[in-house]
């Protein structure tokens, strides 16, 4: 598969260019070379033989399976951990609007046209751009950054999983301060406490459980990171047993795991919201997460985290869901798929957002603290902080409740992990399928145990911030917009319009091609470009800072590499014409079936036979016709 060659024939326009075997009536030579690296592909004659035809792709059990396991991919922890604290970091309403609208013109938008490509082609991340070789960088950088994302969300699991087993205690450990622990407010505490003038604030004993008995948290960096906590890392284990455990059958196995998975957590989120919403004081800061505050609109910092909690929350620009929909029927009905999961995903995190800030209100009332963004320190730590205080105040088997919650965060923890796991494994494994897929799936799980042990130290959420800004965020947004670029654009809107018309039998609608071709990349790339501009660094001791931009330009200088290496491939061409011709589908592109592929081919000629008259115009005619024809 990898060592076909590219189909480089000069007739042939890359939004027009015959695929799956069928190249209409052009006379040509039949050549059958079966050499081990660079063979020639007649496309008239049969791809392979029957000795050389590569298995069939894996596939989901069922259809409802790929729907479960896509909202548990994208209704985990980027909704009930990451999404809470971000909002609460950018001003709570501040956050909500650009939010919004950038799920509209950003991420449904790219969320369908993914599942669209990894359905269509049944390929992953990586694979998936042999709709332009010169471009798999794309799907290595992806793959690095959802690597780094694995890492800390597995020892966020860990953390979870640490809860959960407290939560067995006869009293909840972090409903009762400390004696050793000052100016300290018991979590449990129902009233408000009055403050004189030259009172500290107090912090709740659920905030400095976490931080001082669960994280032994530092202030910095400037005496290192510190040990590793011994109970979270054998959480640590426990987390990644449970998710090699899943995964190393297979496909189908995670695809039974989903109906459990995706369902139970949206049971104990409705309980939490209503006792949240039943807390004195709650009220006040639900209005803060959903009152405008139309200074910080026009910020380019709240647009930035709009984004990139886009990505976390949908998993988008990840390779994930490309993964998940390679293993789709070829006639599924995606474009139902898309619009249910993200809207489900939308409302996911807007009551998660509603559960936590309503707890921050009651935090204000019990506390005497007026100024609702000074109720607790934004960052990661947040949901471990005010999930456990709305559970210590429960009046009933608040043991119970607490147990439930935290099976539940797991439970969506481990959903999330599993998707971008599977991403990271395919990615390899469609590159060396001779290594058995155990094999690939136990090296994952212990390479991302040994870096995850990074984050259970002192230092450890202060690593997370920071590789989550430069490996992950960044990155993303970086390459999200070379994909966008890859398929909007070289591949063309209107090459997967037509994809999308062979494939499910709908024509694609103008919000769709208006989004995929001009608003959404244009979009992404000033919100990079304005967030580059106004960079600074982290606060962190400059050696870090200086690690988390290699880790970016690791990630993000694949794309250069793999061009490079996908033109030196290209043997008997010059330079310009292997340039022109890496940037064309192989010559294999198309469904993985042989039948449809044909099929596919003459459907590709006939649309070719109709835009080949259209071949002249200025720049303008030839943009809307890479848009809309």
């Amino acid at each position: 598969m990898e060592n076909r060659s590219y189909v480089g024939d000069e007739t042939w326009n890359a939004d027009t260019l015959p695929v799956g075997g069928l190249a209409g009536n052009q006379p040509h030579h039949h050549h059958n070379h079966h050499h081990k690296h660079h063979t020639t592909v007649d496309l008239k004659a049969p791809q392979s033989t029957s000795d050389e035809k590569p298995p069939l792709r894996e596939k989901w059990g069922r259809n409802i399976e790929f729907l479960l396991s896509c909202v548990a991919l994208s209704v985990g922890f980027g909704n009930v951990w990451r999404f809470p604290y971000t909002a609460f970091k950018n001003g709570g309403g501040a956050f909500v609007i650009p939010y919004l609208i950038v799920l509209f013109i950003i991420g449904r938008p790219i969320y369908y046209l993914e599942m669209v490509l990894g359905q269509f082609s049944n390929r992953g991340c990586v694979k998936v751009y042999d709709l332009a070789p010169a471009m798999r960088g794309i799907g290595v950088g992806q793959t690095v950054a959802i690597f780094t994302v694995i890492t800390y969300y597995a020892s966020v699991l860990a953390v979870t999983l640490r809860y959960l087993v407290a939560s067995f205690n006869p009293e909840l450990p972090w409903a009762k301060c400390d004696p050793t622990w000052p100016d300290c407010v018991d979590s449990s505490r129902l009233g408000s406490i009055a403050l004189g003038p030259n009172v500290t604030q107090p912090k709740t004993s659920a905030d400095l459980y976490f931080r001082k008995t669960v994280m032994h948290a530092a202030d910095s960096l400037d005496d290192g990171l510190g040990y590793p906590d011994w109970r979270l890392a054998l959480c640590l284990v426990a987390s990644w047993i449970c998710i090699v455990g899943i995964l190393i059958k297979g496909i189908k196995s995670s695809g039974k795991v989903s109906y459990f998975l995706a369902i139970f957590p949206y049971i104990i989120i409705a309980v939490l919201l209503v006792r949240s919403l039943t807390l004195e004081g709650a009220w006040t800061g639900i209005k803060y997460f959903f009152e405008p505050q139309w200074d910080k609109l026009l910020t380019i910092e709240v647009w930035y985290e709009a984004v990139t909690q886009c990505f976390f929350s949908l998993t988008i620009c990840f390779g994930g869901l490309i993964v998940y929909s390679s293993f789709n029927d070829f006639s599924n009905n995606i474009y139902r798929h898309a619009l249910i999961i993200t809207s489900l995903d939308t409302v996911t995190s807007l009551v998660a957002g509603c559960v936590v800030f309503g707890v921050i209100g009651h935090l204000a009332h019990v506390t005497g603290q007026t100024d609702i963004s000074k109720v607790v320190q934004s960052g990661p730590a947040l949901t471990f902080i005010t999930y456990p205080d709305t559970i210590a105040k429960f009046d009933f088997l608040p043991q119970f409740f607490s147990v439930l919650f935290f099976f539940m965060l797991f439970l969506l923890g481990i959903g999330t992990l599993i998707g971008i796991v599977t991403s990271v494994i395919t990615a390899i494994h469609d590159q060396r399928p001779d290594i058995a897929r155990w094999k690939i799936v136990i090296s994952v799980g212990l390479a991302g145990f040994c870096i995850g042990l990074v984050y259970i130290t002192p230092g450890g959420l202060i690593i997370l911030e920071l590789l989550d800004y430069y490996g992950a965020t960044l990155v993303t947004i970086t390459l999200a917009v070379f994909e966008l670029l890859t398929f909007a654009w070289i591949y063309g809107v209107n090459r997967v319009c037509k994809d999308i018309e062979f494939m499910l039998g709908i024509k694609t609608g103008l919000f769709w091609r208006v989004c995929w071709g001009i608003v959404t990349p244009i979009t992404v790339l000033f919100i990079l470009l304005v967030s580059l501009v106004q960079y600074k660094p982290q606060n962190v001791p400059l050696g870090y800072n200086a690690l988390g931009w290699c880790l970016y330009a690791f990630a993000v200088l694949q794309l250069p590499c793999w061009a490079v290496y996908a033109i030196l491939q290209k043997q008997g061409l010059v330079w310009w014409d292997r340039c022109k011709a890496v940037l064309r589908p192989m010559a294999d592109w198309g469904p993985e079936d042989p039948t449809k592929r044909s099929e596919y081919g003459t459907f590709i000629e006939e649309y070719k036979q109709q835009s080949v008259m259209d071949r002249t115009g200025n720049l303008v005619e030839k943009v809307r016709r890479k848009l809309f024809k």
